[in-house]
């Protein structure tokens, strides 16, 4: 299997985290299957072999070219034959930029992205499909994220809300709500609101996506984390509250997540 990630050119680090593209095959008759856990990022994704199959609570992907906002709880992907894969990953924040829409109804939701800007579909699917090289896909991709940067966006709510995902990142999930409301100058009712329409789930949702994804970012640094030191250094009350929580946003107790998979964090990596 084939694994390539980069970051984005500077104009465009503030919106979009990476992309990253895979490359597999499979010999006829196998299959994988991956777990996907909330991540607290946005993701444009391209499948360009065989769209995998989902299984779990989320419907199928109906198209090739899907937008993933910010997810709830764990799926499966079951990957046959060829796989090629080509992902934007978002900045929490980044979407508000790109998309002129209340980003609460992509939540949970993996939508095709013709029914959200059929322009923007229309005018890069075909060249990232006949493209084959990484490197060009992102020179593709950029090319139109930045023109759509020239189209403008409101730069005070976007401070204000980046703002605010930057505490949650510094303090590793650890803040409060009212301390994130009071430092943007807004009421908890009117950042729970705001909030929620630019990023696209609530400020309590968002927090425990965040505290999994430190818990997984704490293991991948210390092997020998044992559960009840994970538990208070990723901020839960104790360790029965980190293994609900775990075993709620993926399927798995801590000890059955790495037993099987390696610990990596997309958020704080």
């Amino acid at each position: 299997m084939s694994i390539e990630i980069a970051k984005p050119s500077q104009i465009l680090q503030p919106y979009i985290k990476q992309y990253w593209c895979i490359e597999n095959v499979l010999l006829n008759g196998e299959h994988h299957i991956q777990r996907v856990i909330p991540s607290g990022l946005p993701e444009l994704t391209l499948y360009l072999g065989n769209r995998p199959k989902i299984i779990g609570y989320k419907n199928d992907f109906e198209d090739n070219f899907i937008l993933s906002g910010h997810q709830k709880g764990f799926y499966d992907l079951q990957i046959e034959n060829k796989l090629s894969v080509f992902s934007i990953v978002f900045q929490p924040q980044g979407l508000m930029v790109f998309f002129r829409l209340p980003l609460t109804e992509l939540y949970n939701e993996s939508i095709p992205l013709k029914y959200l800007n059929e322009k923007l579909e229309q005018e890069i699917l075909s060249k990232l499909t006949n493209e084959h090289s990484f490197e060009k896909r992102i020179q593709i991709i950029e090319s139109y994220f930045i023109e759509l940067l020239k189209e403008g966006y409101n730069r005070f709510e976007f401070a204000r809300i980046n703002h605010a995902i930057n505490m949650i990142r510094l303090s590793q999930g650890k803040v409060s709500i009212e301390n994130l409301a009071s430092e943007i100058c807004l009421s908890r009712k009117q950042f729970e609101r705001k909030f929620s329409y630019l990023i696209g789930t609530t400020p309590k949702k968002y927090l425990r996506t965040v505290r999994l994804q430190l818990s997984l970012y704490l293991k991948s640094r210390n092997e020998n984390l044992n559960i009840t030191d994970l538990a208070y250094e990723s901020g839960h009350y104790d360790q029965a509250h980190f293994i609900n929580e775990f075993k709620i946003h993926t399927g798995f107790t801590p000890k059955q997540y790495f037993d099987s998979n390696a610990a990596y964090s997309d958020f704080f990596e």
